[in-house]
């Protein structure tokens, strides 16, 4: 008997898509231009993902002529999104790159005209395949003859059954890491969440109805508002808000004796008491409140509830709990945006990261640099690069492409300031650079065009941000050859004084705080500056500048100081806390001891084992730096949650699962430094010698941050789904108290002790936080996790990572659906047996597919 365990994708992977853009009516038509609505398809077979035993795949493009017109031999190029793409046969078809991730395919001499109705096929080469993420997307064509229009072409893929023994094995994996969680009786379970640092509960519980009065010291006033408003749905009315009362009252009483951001929570049957010293920790409270509300009470006007008795005290862990939001790569509605900050507030996360520039986008509007979003928050083709900027990602042609274009006006972005103050959040902007600075590049470009051609020189070299006479050649980690800002030219300067000027005006406008801006560092490439003139005149001048590399630190040496004259602190990724030195005879990446007591934060990304970086975060804050750690290897949340064939996202990190954040160790995480990028086991003996914390380092640790990168996320629901449930276990870490388990020595009552702690975090989830999370805020559409699965003497078990959802299945080679059987016991083959899991609502997981 031969089993196939077939994880169907989640996600079509027809890359027109949303993105199509109407092409010409037939009569707008040249005699070069096959039109008409589909005038080519292409489907792309992978045929080979070993191709000459090495990590490369070989894809073969059959393309399809469906107008009425002939593809001609000659006269056109087929441009796509990729990472690594070659032709396998240079004489039918040659690809050459444009910029970044985007490339070109043009016919070879061999290439023959392709009639109506007809195809042709040609093979090319590309990185090794793991998953959805890694095929071409974005196809358009455009004529030589008309360089400056595009027509969109739709994609189909086939994997030709390349990854059904991976996913067969993976299947299983499951399985085990499922058959590991114990089943936990409700009234077990702590209600609160994040875990607080004392939970009681008495007994005693409380009726709340529209009775109630909600009873609030005046420096409680907008935290009382927002009680109001989120039990109104609850109650079916609005709570009325006083300064004293009698009998049923939800109280908010100041304790200053409590710690800033802490709050105690008291429930008995005469009401609620909640204490805080401020009005964040108030707001907490009020957060707890909220997740001690049944889901069925947030979806329907009840007009009562009854709340468990209890007592809680609570403080955070880190006083810094963050969520980077990557709106530049592919952009996020402001509607996403609010959604997010009320699931951030409801789980007690403190700053939002706003990623807002990078090559791909500039996503805030500057009210004194238009450009800066007209040009750079837009992408579509273009033949001049000055009304856009580069389709990437597969946005496509058009820059009605809403992934690839948009961005927040000045009003919107002033509304998402106050949405999150008013949640107790703090947003970080982040100005990417001198790296990953394209989009602003190619924006001021264009300004300095317009003013040129207005005969306005000087107004037009104002905010330059690249030296015209620059010949250095390099390629950035995304491929690009031009997105490094010149950091010698006083335009620069003038620019980023520009642009800071705009931001802190408008967090002024919005009442919200500014401490910091946070200015990247990170992917600076060899070769930047090498060649630029106005570089060669700086040494010249500035004796302490000997090389391109000391560039680096007198450019955030003076960012540094235009932010201390504003009363900001510099931020940025840990490449701005560091230097290049010589060791062994290779380069090397060290703390920078110049601004190790400058009070820089630094998130520290890199510690994937292998690098050689794995304690860099604890090097730093050893060193004096104030470290967020931000490790890739359990806090990038845009990884894929597993290496199934239909798995979205990236995965040159590791894999994350939501089991990642959970088991992360703040102060201690080399110890569950498991396993490398593509998930096997790590040898603990290659990091033994690695540098760990010390208790002056635990003090320069501000906190963590879970980053979710948005180069997979083309709609909110991707980003949903990438973003949930792992933020839940971001959120238990940042908040609660060192778990058991993780201070425990011996490692075999650790083990004992983690399966507990996260068997009771799974139920709590399944039971609790995902219904809630199909109704909180509109409802989020979080990742439903594939139904482990496995043969055990003959016939076929199943199991699933959150109790609470339901494996349903078929018999009948049909999908299953929220009618199907509920599978309750291991299941004896007939021909197919297909599982999914489905959540309350009815919404599914991938497909587990089991043949005979």
């Amino acid at each position: 008997m031969k089993v196939y365990f077939l994880l169907s994708l989640l996600f079509s992977l027809s890359v027109v898509g949303s993105y199509a853009q109407t092409a010409s009516s037939p009569t707008d038509r040249t005699p070069n231009d096959p039109l008409g609505t589909k005038p080519i398809t292409l489907k792309l077979t992978l045929a080979d993902n070993n191709y000459q035993n090495k990590a490369r795949s070989r894809s073969v493009l059959t393309l399809t002529n469906s107008g009425d017109a002939t593809l001609p031999a000659t006269g056109w190029k087929l441009y796509f999104n990729d990472g690594d793409p070659a032709s396998d046969d240079t004489s039918v078809a040659q690809v050459k790159p444009v910029n970044g991730d985007l490339f070109y395919l043009s016919p070879g001499p061999a290439f023959k005209a392709v009639p109506p109705g007809q195809s042709t096929t040609m093979a090319f080469l590309s990185g090794k395949i793991r998953s959805a993420t890694d095929y071409a997307a974005g196809f358009y064509l455009v004529f030589d003859s008309k360089p400056a229009q595009a027509f969109p072409i739709s994609l189909t893929i086939d994997p030709a059954g390349q990854f059904e023994r991976a996913d067969r094995r993976l299947a299983e994996r499951i399985f085990d890491q499922n058959a590991l969680i114990q089943p936990m009786a409700d009234d077990k379970l702590t209600n609160v969440f994040p875990t607080p640092v004392s939970y009681q509960a008495t007994g005693q519980p409380f009726l709340l109805d529209n009775q109630v009065v909600i009873v609030a010291d005046r420096e409680f006033s907008a935290e009382a508002v927002l009680l109001a408003n989120s039990l109104a749905t609850v109650v079916n009315k609005k709570l009325t808000i006083q300064t004293q009362a009698t009998g049923k009252a939800i109280t908010l009483r100041k304790n200053s004796a409590i710690a800033l951001e802490g709050y105690e929570l008291q429930i008995n049957q005469d009401g609620i008491v909640l204490s805080a010293s401020a009005g964040a920790g108030i707001f907490y409270g009020i957060q707890s409140l909220q997740t001690l509300l049944p889901a069925s009470a947030l979806s329907a006007k009840s007009g009562s509830v009854t709340l468990p008795g209890l007592r809680v005290k609570d403080a955070p862990r880190f006083g810094y709990r963050a969520l980077l939001m990557d709106v530049a790569r592919n952009f996020q509605p402001k509607s996403e945006v609010l959604k997010v900050l009320n699931l951030m507030g409801l789980y007690k996360f403190n700053v939002l990261h706003l990623h807002f520039t990078d090559d791909e986008g500039w996503r805030v509007e500057m009210p004194s640099l238009p450009e800066l979003t007209t040009v750079g928050a837009t992408r579509a083709h273009s033949t001049d690069g000055l009304t856009s900027i580069l389709p990437a990602y597969g946005s496509g042609p058009s820059a009605d492409n809403p992934a690839g274009t948009g961005f927040y006006s000045k009003a919107d972005f002033v509304e998402i300031l106050k949405y999150a103050h008013d949640r107790h959040i703090d947003v970080i902007p982040e100005i990417e650079s001198p790296g990953h600075a394209r989009a602003a590049l190619r924006a001021m470009d264009a300004r300095y065009d317009r003013l040129m051609k207005a005969g306005n020189k000087t107004e037009a070299e104002r905010y330059l941000l690249r030296d015209l006479g620059d010949k250095s050649v390099y390629q950035s980690v995304q491929g690009f050859t031009d997105n490094v800002i010149d950091v010698s030219l006083p335009s620069t300067y003038a620019f980023l004084e520009r642009v800071v000027g705009d931001l802190t005006g408008m967090y002024k406008e919005a009442g919200a705080s500014l401490k910091t801006i946070h200015f990247g560092g990170d992917e600076v490439p060899e070769g930047v500056w090498a060649k630029s003139p106005a570089v060669r005149r700086l040494m010249a001048q500035n004796s302490s500048i000997k090389s391109t590399d000391d560039l680096w630190y007198y450019y955030f040496g003076k960012i540094n100081q235009l932010l201390k004259t504003r009363g900001l602190f510099l931020s940025g990724w840990e490449e701005i806390g560091l230097r290049k030195v010589v060791q062994n005879g290779k380069s090397v990446w060290v703390p920078n001891e110049a601004f190790a007591h400058e009070n820089f934060h630094v998130n520290v990304w890199k510690n994937s084992p292998g690098s050689g970086a794995e304690d860099l975060a604890y090097r730093m804050a050893n060193a004096g730096y104030k470290v967020i750690l931000t490790p890739v290897t359990h806090l990038y949340i845009d990884m894929a949650y597993n290496p199934s064939s239909g798995e979205p996202g990236q995965y040159w990190g590791g894999y994350v699962d939501t089991d990642k954040p959970f088991y992360f160790i703040p102060y201690n995480y080399l110890r569950n430094l498991k396993d490398d990028r593509t998930g096997q086991r790590i040898n603990p003996s290659s990091i033994k010698s690695r540098e760990a914390i010390t208790e002056k380092g635990k003090a320069n640790i501000v906190g963590i941050e879970a980053a979710l990168w948005s180069e997979t996320n083309r709609t909110p629901f991707q980003f949903e789904y990438k973003l949930l449930p792992k933020l839940l276990a971001v959120a238990e870490r940042a908040w609660a108290k060192d778990p058991a388990w993780a201070i425990e020595t011996d490692d075999r009552k650790s083990e004992q002790l983690y399966r507990q702690a996260w068997s009771e975090f799974v139920n709590r989830v399944g039971k609790q936080e995902l219904p809630r999370l199909d109704v909180y805020g509109g409802g989020f559409q979080y990742r439903i996790p594939t139904a482990g699965a496995k043969i055990i003497e003959g016939k076929v078990v199943a199991n699933v990572q959150f109790p609470g959802l339901t494996i349903r299945y078929t018999m009948d080679g049909t999908d299953p659906n929220a009618t199907s059987q509920t599978y309750s016991e291991p299941l004896t083959f007939t021909n197919t047996i297909k599982l999914k899991v489905f959540n309350a609502a009815g919404r599914a997981s991938q497909t587990v597919t089991i043949n005979k």
